[in-house]
């Protein structure tokens, strides 16, 4: 099974699996590029997984069911106009056509109800988890968010990680500023901006990289508590973690 990332508007990936001439979706916000994509390769769309509901993941749903009937797969705890097949964790849903099964994860803190999907090694976690970051806590608390991180943090270090958008490289600048001395940081930041630099996408990355480098999955660090107790956190990992991430939201 291939995965393909289809840029949409500003900074969104598009993913799309897919498997001869089978494909699947996630969190396809804009339908044109999905379109066009399937066109283009003759394809057949086949399912749609959507991880929140926010616009952005959302606002192809209608013009891709329209044309095409497929389940639509998606977090049961959030009201998405649309969804055909509402799932939450411990669910396990295959993909027809594409030869794969996907367990569900709750992961809240963006969103209150948002999902991601693991197997075959993958995560797609649209916007909880970033290459070197991670997502605002809009309608979750720091604590569920910590939680979710930690629940990904558990996978296995080879899992690649499928984010929604590509901000790696303002993300590591930002954790450059948390752990200065981290050399694994260092590099991967130089790596970053060599491949944005040639117009690469920086994403999938894989979880043993933002274990060494992601400060948001690095709450219990030395560094990162220290640098998070200037800015007024206490010693847990959860108020290191609201620090930090307030600290990025003031950047």
């Amino acid at each position: 099974m291939d995965v393909i990332a289809i840029p949409a508007f500003t900074d969104n990936y598009i993913w799309l699996l897919r498997h001869g001439r089978h494909a699947a979706v996630v969190d396809p916000g804009d339908p044109g590029p999905v379109e066009r994509y399937l066109s283009l390769y003759g394809l057949t769309l086949c399912a749609i997984l959507i991880t929140h509901h926010h616009p952005d993941h959302t606002g192809g749903i209608a013009a891709l069911s329209s044309k095409w009937a497929v389940p639509v797969f998606g977090p049961k705890n959030e009201p998405i106009a649309g969804i055909t097949r509402p799932v939450s964790e411990p669910d396990v849903i295959q993909l027809p056509g594409l030869d794969a099964a996907f367990s569900v994860l709750d992961v809240p803190g963006h969103t209150r109800g948002h999902v991601a999907y693991y197997g075959a090694n993958l995560l797609f976690c649209g916007d909880t988890l970033f290459g070197g970051g991670c997502g605002r806590v809009f309608e979750g608390t720091p604590a569920q968010m910590h939680s979710s991180l930690t629940k990904i943090a558990a996978l296995p270090g080879h899992t690649r990680i499928y984010c929604a958008h590509e901000y790696t490289e303002a993300n590591l600048r930002f954790a450059s500023r948390v752990e200065p001395e981290n050399e694994a940081l260092a590099k991967r930041l130089n790596q970053v901006m060599q491949m944005r630099a040639a117009f690469i996408p920086s994403v999938p990355t894989r979880l043993a990289d933002e274990l060494a480098t992601n400060p948001f999955l690095r709450a219990t660090e030395p560094a990162v508590v220290e640098a998070a107790k200037t800015r007024g956190a206490r010693d847990d990992a959860v108020s290191v973690f609201a620090a930090i991430r307030e600290w990025k939201n003031q950047t």
